[in-house]
């Protein structure tokens, strides 16, 4: 049996900032470098080419055999399925749907998350197809450092598409003992139903003492538009530049969901906020 090339653990050095769009599609399509391949469909994902023929490549890198990391995942599939999330194009949710059966667990996260950014409702019962079994089936995969499923993902993209209907399954995880699921249960659980009590969830995740827990909380408080958290948001122990794409976020949101010609209170509080970590 002939042996798969896999991605290196250390590859080579590429200057993504020198690298032009032609580069990166001619990159992409090619079939001989797995370690341009996989860099090409980050680059483009990162400068939200969208366009026809990019998509296509991108869709094509889902099915990837011959990039292959060292523990049998699929790098390239990954950064594809991300970059997929971060175009817009509607047309790729039964491709990213299709990617949920792929046996890499990393993937799936990809594909979740982008479905969720995507927005097509469709994804939906697909989605509440991973929360069968409820919290008792969550638990970790053997020998892996991570749970059987990229549960935290799910149910973010549950909220992320207004799946109301899926409100009983996801509230269970809200008490999950892992903390990432839990905070993403609330996020969604907030999203859902409005209920303040699932916004102070993530605003108490702020004083996690882990602080990559805190770094979720802030982009979670700031998603989700819940303004009771702002001044929680300033006073975190993170990095200022988070804090403001937080505040940020935050401010985007609460406008989006009270649009008006009049800023109320809370969104100059949150402005005045943003001024004083510059």
């Amino acid at each position: 049996m002939t042996a798969l090339p896999v991605m290196s653990t250390n590859p080579p050095e590429i200057s993504t900032d020198s690298l032009s769009l032609e580069d990166a599609i001619a990159n992409l399509k090619q079939t001989e470098d797995p370690d341009l391949r996989y860099y090409a469909a980050w680059w483009l994902g990162r400068f939200r080419v969208n366009q026809p023929d990019v998509v296509d490549a991108l869709v094509v890198a889902l099915e990837d055999e011959s990039s292959r990391s060292p523990d049998g995942g699929y790098p390239l599939r990954r950064n594809a399925a991300r970059a997929l999330g971060k175009l817009g194009e509607p047309r790729v949710v039964p491709a990213l749907l299709a990617s949920l059966q792929c046996e890499d667990y990393y993937v799936r996260g990809a594909a979740v998350e982008s479905l969720g950014d995507l927005g097509d409702k469709v994804a939906i019962p697909r989605l509440l197809d991973f929360l069968d079994g409820g919290v008792e089936a969550a638990t970790m995969m053997p020998g892996k450092p991570h749970l059987r499923e990229p549960y935290d993902l799910i149910l973010e993209a549950l909220g992320s598409l207004g799946a109301t209907e899926a409100v009983d399954q996801i509230k269970p995880f809200a008490e999950h003992s892992v903390e990432k699921v839990q905070y993403a249960a609330a996020r969604a659980m907030y999203q859902l139903t409005g209920e303040s009590s699932y916004g102070d969830v993530l605003v108490r995740a702020l004083a996690a003492p882990d602080l990559q827990l805190r770094r979720a909380a802030l982009m979670d408080i700031g998603a989700v538009g819940y303004m009771p958290g702002a001044e929680a948001i300033a006073e975190t122990l993170a990095e200022n530049s988070l804090k403001l794409i937080a505040l940020k976020g935050l401010l985007e949101t609460h406008l989006q969901q009270s649009p008006g010609d009049v800023l109320s209170d809370e969104a100059i509080h949150a402005m005045d906020l943003m001024d004083d970590l510059l």
